[in-house]
């Protein structure tokens, strides 16, 4: 990536679209009305794009609309339900959705269940709300994507990805014991090699799509976990943890890169194996193409599509 990107760890959401026009944008924030996800949507909206807000709790997430256009003084901010966990929600969301759409920012997503949940399809809860969600949204809105011609696919993961690669034998846990973090860290390396299969398959249609670590932040997500444990000096506000969201979505800093992971508003590093103490960079199985390749096929099968095509009301 040639272009110098003025930002890092410190960066706020705000600073990284300041100045830029997002008004003739259409956005979806999944998981926008808690977290980082309010901060996103702010500094969009903020910037004069078109947001939805696709959220479980939608009385929550009307709420947040709604303080959200008085803080902006825009009124394109609009909720939609969605319950990634369940395919048939995610199946209802995208036979709705009618428009072009220049960002999906696949934002929600949950931490370190404390036992073994699956969901209505029987797959692990943590792999099907942060991965598997997601995949059948994003393949689901596809032809609204490429209609956008140039949008962009922004998947949120974690630090959590240096923790363990796919597990492709037993992905939902129903042979080796569950292990909480194992599996937040499974979807989350998930999450990284979606966007690797986007930029395999997708190019053709203008798609580019690229995935990052928001950082260490205390929000709902770490409430199975005791809250976050990080040092301070390395935790994030969220109007900072949102920086890295903005700046795939809707900077043109970015225009055209396609397939990489972000850290801290840069390319992150590739690293041979998880970092003692501060950790930083990506692993080499996330962003191996032929891991990207195979799971697509899993994941396609699971969602109902084996040829891991464009998903629709009629193929889950």
């Amino acid at each position: 990536m040639s272009q110098h990107i003025p930002f890092g760890f410190s960066s706020t959401a705000s600073e990284v679209l300041s100045g830029i026009d997002l008004t003739e944008k259409t956005m979806i924030v999944t998981g926008g009305a808690s977290g980082i996800g309010i901060e996103t949507v702010k500094s969009l909206a903020s910037a004069g794009a078109s947001v939805t807000i696709a959220a479980r709790c939608v009385g929550v997430a009307e709420e947040v609309a709604e303080a959200l256009r008085k803080n902006t003084g825009n009124e394109k901010i609009d909720v939609r339900p969605l319950d990634l966990s369940d395919l048939r929600s995610v199946r209802t969301f995208v036979a709705d959705w009618d428009k072009p759409l220049h960002a999906l920012i696949n934002n929600a997503g949950i931490m370190a269940l404390p036992e073994l949940e699956r969901s209505p399809e029987g797959s692990e809860m943590q792999f099907a709300t942060n991965f598997l969600g997601h995949f059948a949204l994003t393949l689901g809105l596809r032809p609204h994507l490429a209609r956008a011609q140039g949008a962009r696919v922004v998947s949120v993961s974690s630090t959590g990805s240096l923790f363990g690669p796919v597990f492709w034998d037993d992905p939902h846990f129903r042979f080796m014991p569950y292990d909480p973090h194992l599996a937040y860290a499974q979807s989350k390396t998930a999450c990284i090699l979606l966007s690797i299969g986007i930029k395999d398959r997708w190019i053709s249609d203008g798609i580019v799509s690229n995935a990052l670590n928001p950082g260490a932040i205390a929000t709902n997500l770490q409430r199975h976990t005791g809250g976050l444990r990080t040092p301070e000096h390395l935790r994030k506000t969220p109007e900072q943890g949102a920086s890295t969201s903005v700046l795939l979505a809707g900077s043109p800093l970015v225009e055209g890169v396609n397939g990489r992971y972000f850290d801290h508003c840069q390319e992150a590093p590739l690293v041979a194996q998880r970092p003692e103490g501060k950790l930083e960079g990506v692993a080499p199985y996330a962003l191996d193409s032929d891991n990207a390749h195979r799971l697509w096929g899993m994941a396609a099968d699971i969602v109902g599509d084996a040829k891991g095509g464009a998903i629709g009301p009629r193929h889950f």
